[in-house]
C-alpha cells in the first residue's frame, strides 16, 4: 500500500474521537472510542500490521480532496476517464438540539457516481489495540461484525462482502446517479454493531447543519476568512467535548524528521494549548467553546500536586496519570521508531504554564465573563508557587529531555502569571498579596534584562549561559513582557530572521544538546509567532509576506502539522493545535493592523 505524505489526509470527527481519511480514500487512523483510546486502523504507523478502511476506484485515477464548505465533512473525488465518483465521509455529531444525534463513534462512507460508471473495490482490515489483540470476522446480509474480546466494529454494508484473511473485501461497479452507504459503528457493551439510527442522507444533512450552525458564530469577517474558518473548525474537531478539553493533535508518534526518533504522543491536553486556544477563540467570537476551556482549566487548578504544583498536561477525561511506553512491533511511520504512546513529558517542571494559565485567566476575565471570587482563591496558592520557584531552572517549553536550565521563556512567561494577577486585583478590586507579587515580578523582570540578554550579539538568548537564540522569544511583545519597538526586541527580531528564519520558516533553536539524536524542521507555531512580532513591530510588508508564504505550506485542505521539512513537507503529529490557533492569532493581528493602516 505504501506511506502516504502526512499532508495527503483530511480529519474528520466528532467530538470524542477523530480519524485520518487519505486522499486515497483510506481511513489510515481511528482510536476508538476516545481520542487517546487504542487504535483500530493504524496504517500511517504500520502499513503492513496498522489496519486500513479504503473505498476507491479498482483503476488508477486522478483524485481531489475538499470540505463540504464550511463544514468537516470531507469529500473525496475520483477522477477516471469512463466517470467521475464521490465519497463523502464524516461522523455525526451528538447535540442536545437534536435528539437522533449519532453514535459516539460512527463513520458514514457515502459513496456516489456523479458521471458514467466506475468500479469501486472496499477493502476493510482492523487491526484492534495497535495491532496487538486479535479478533474475528462473520459475515452476513447486513454486513460484517469485527469481534475483539469485549469490543465489536460492525460495517454496514449495502453490497455483499467477503472475508479475505482478517478483513473483508468487495467489488462492485456505480453508474451514474448511483449511491450507497456504508456504516461503520463501534461497541462495547454487546449491543448490535450493525444497528443505525439513521440513513445515510439524514446523516449527512444533520452534520453539515451543525458544522454550518456552529462556524455562524465566527465574528472574524477580514483578508483571510476561509483559512481562519479552517482553523476554527479544525479547533472545534480537537475539542474533547464531554470534559472541554483540547487535545494538542490526534496522532501519535508522526516523526519530526523522518527515520528518526522525535516521535511523540501528543494526544492529550498541555494547560499552555488550552491557554493559548481560549485567547485565539475569544478574539474570533466563540465565547462558549472558550468557556468550556476555562472549565478544564479551573478543574485542573484544584487538582495541584502535594508541592503546589500543577502538570504540565492531562488526559483528556482530566487523568494525572500518562505513561510512556514504545509500539516495538510498529515500524512507525516510514521506518521512524520508536512508536510511542503515553507521554513522559507530563511529569517535567515547566514554569511557563503558570504565565499561560493566568494569561488565559485575564482574558477570559476582560472579554468574556468575570471570574468567581471561588477561582481566585484557588489561583492565589499557585502565584505563591511561583514567587517560591520562578528562580528555579525547569525543562521548558519545548521539553528538553537533556537537563533543567534557566530558560528565559520560562521566566518571562512566571514574569507574566505576576503580572496578569496584579492587573486582576487591581481590576476587580479582590484580596491580594499584591506587595509580594509586584517585588518578585519585578525581580524577574530585571534578572531577564541582565541574564537573558546577550550585549555581544544583541539579542535575547535561550537560556542563561549561553549565546543560543530560541523562537520562543517572539513572545515578548506579545505578551507585553517589552514594547515591539523597542530597541531590544527590534535586535532581537533581527537577530531571528538572520539565525532562525530560513525563507520565511522559523527554527524553534539550534546548536541546543536537547537530549534526542537527529534533528528537526521548522516549527509551524513560531513562524506564525514570527509574523505577529513583525506585525506589533510596524514591519507589515514583511510580515504580510511571511504570512502569505506560510499559507502556501497547508496541505490542500488548509491543514497543518506541528513542523515543515526542509524540503517543505508537513512532519510532526497532525493536525497540529498549536499550528491553528497561533495562525488565527496572527491573521486577526495583521488583518487589523493593515485596516488601521489603510484608514
Amino acid at each position: 500500500m505504501g506511506y502516504k505524505p502526512i499532508s495527503d489526509y483530511g480529519l474528520i470527527g466528532n467530538m470524542h474521537t477523530s480519524a485520518l481519511v487519505g486522499a486515497d480514500g483510506s481511513i489510515d487512523w481511528y482510536c476508538l472510542p476516545y481520542f487517546d483510546s487504542p487504535s483500530v486502523f493504524g496504517a500511517i504507523l504500520d502499513e503492513s500490521k496498522g489496519g486500513y478502511f479504503k473505498i476507491a476506484p479498482s483503476q488508477p485515477c486522478n483524485r481531489q480532496q475538499f470540505y463540504y464548505p464550511e463544514t468537516n465533512v470531507l469529500i473525496t473525488r475520483f477522477l477516471h476517464p469512463d466517470g467521475v465518483g464521490e465519497l463523502n465521509d464524516f461522523m455525526p455529531v451528538r447535540d442536545a438540539g437534536n435528539s437522533a444525534g449519532g453514535e459516539p463513534c460512527q463513520i458514514f462512507r457515502r459513496l456516489s457516481c456523479v458521471r458514467g460508471s466506475i468500479q469501486f473495490r472496499l477493502e476493510c482490515y482492523p487491526a484492534f489495540d495497535y495491532a496487538r489483540a486479535s479478533h474475528h470476522v462473520e459475515v452476513g446480509e447486513r454486513g460484517a461484525v469485527f469481534r475483539s474480546g469485549h469490543v465489536a466494529l460492525g460495517l454496514c454494508s449495502p453490497q455483499p462482502l467477503q472475508t479475505v484473511g482478517k478483513g473483508v473485501t468487495s467489488e462492485f461497479t456505480l453508474r451514474e446517479g448511483d449511491y450507497l452507504t456504508f456504516i461503520l459503528n463501534f461497541t462495547q457493551t454487546g449491543e448490535d454493531p450493525l444497528v443505525n439510527q439513521w440513513d445515510g442522507e439524514q446523516a449527512l444533512r444533520h452534520t453539515i447543519n451543525y458544522w454550518q450552525s456552529w462556524l455562524s458564530q465566527c465574528t472574524y469577517h477580514g483578508r483571510w476568512r476561509e483559512t481562519v474558518y479552517r482553523s476554527a473548525l479544525t479547533l472545534k474537531l480537537l475539542t474533547f467535548e464531554p470534559t472541554g478539553a483540547m487535545v494538542a493533535a490526534p496522532t501519535t508518534s508522526l516523526p519530526e524528521e523522518i527515520g528518526g526518533e522525535r516521535n511523540w504522543d501528543y494526544r492529550y491536553t498541555w494547560i499552555r494549548d488550552t491557554s493559548f486556544s481560549l485567547y485565539a477563540l475569544l478574539r474570533i467570537g466563540f465565547h462558549n467553546e472558550a468557556g468550556r476551556f476555562m472549565d478544564w482549566l479551573v478543574a485542573r487548578t484544584e487538582e495541584k500536586n502535594p508541592d503546589g504544583s500543577l502538570q504540565i498536561m492531562y488526559g483528556i477525561d482530566g487523568r494525572h496519570d500518562l505513561p510512556e511506553e514504545m509500539l516495538h512491533h510498529f515500524e512507525g511511520y516510514k521506518g521512524s521508531a520508536p512508536v510511542r504512546i503515553g507521554n513522559g513529558a507530563a511529569n517535567q517542571l515547566q514554569l511557563d504554564i503558570y504565565g499561560e494559565l493566568m494569561d488565559a485567566i485575564y482574558l477570559y476575565n476582560k472579554y468574556a465573563l468575570p471570574i468567581s471570587y471561588g477561582l481566585w482563591k484557588t489561583l492565589m496558592p499557585l502565584l505563591q508557587y511561583v514567587c517560591d520557584n520562578w528562580h528555579k531552572p525547569d525543562d521548558g517549553i519545548w521539553e528538553f529531555r537533556s537537563g533543567k536550565q534557566h530558560f528565559v521563556y520560562s521566566k518571562i512567561m512566571c514574569w507574566v502569571a505576576l503580572d496578569r494577577a496584579v492587573r486582576m486585583a487591581d481590576s476587580r478590586s479582590f484580596p491580594a498579596n499584591t506587595q509580594q507579587w509586584k517585588a518578585v515580578r519585578d525581580r524577574i523582570y530585571t534578572e531577564v534584562m541582565s541574564k537573558g540578554w546577550d550585549r555581544h550579539q544583541q539579542s535575547f538568548i535561550q537560556r542563561y549561559g549561553a549565546a543560543d537564540l530560541d523562537a520562543s522569544n517572539l513572545i515578548m511583545p506579545l505578551v507585553f513582557f517589552v514594547s515591539p519597538q523597542d530597541p531590544r526586541m527590534l535586535a532581537t527580531l533581527d537577530r531571528t530572521m538572520e539565525y532562525l528564519v530560513s525563507d520565511s520558516l522559523v527554527f524553534r533553536y539550534h546548536n541546543m544538546e536537547d537530549g534526542l539524536s537527529g534533528s528537526e524542521g521548522t516549527f509551524t507555531m513560531c513562524t506564525f509567532w514570527l509574523v505577529e512580532a513583525l506585525t506589533r513591530a510596524g514591519r507589515l510588508s514583511e510580515a504580510r509576506l511571511i504570512f502569505e508564504k506560510m499559507l502556501s505550506y497547508a496541505n490542500h485542505l488548509g491543514l497543518y502539522s506541528e513542523e515543515i521539512s526542509p524540503t517543505g513537507e508537513q512532519t510532526g503529529n497532525f493536525p497540529q493545535a498549536f499550528s491553528h490557533f497561533s495562525l488565527i492569532s496572527a491573521a486577526y493581528n495583521l488583518d487589523r493592523a493593515l485596516d488601521k493602516k489603510n484608514t
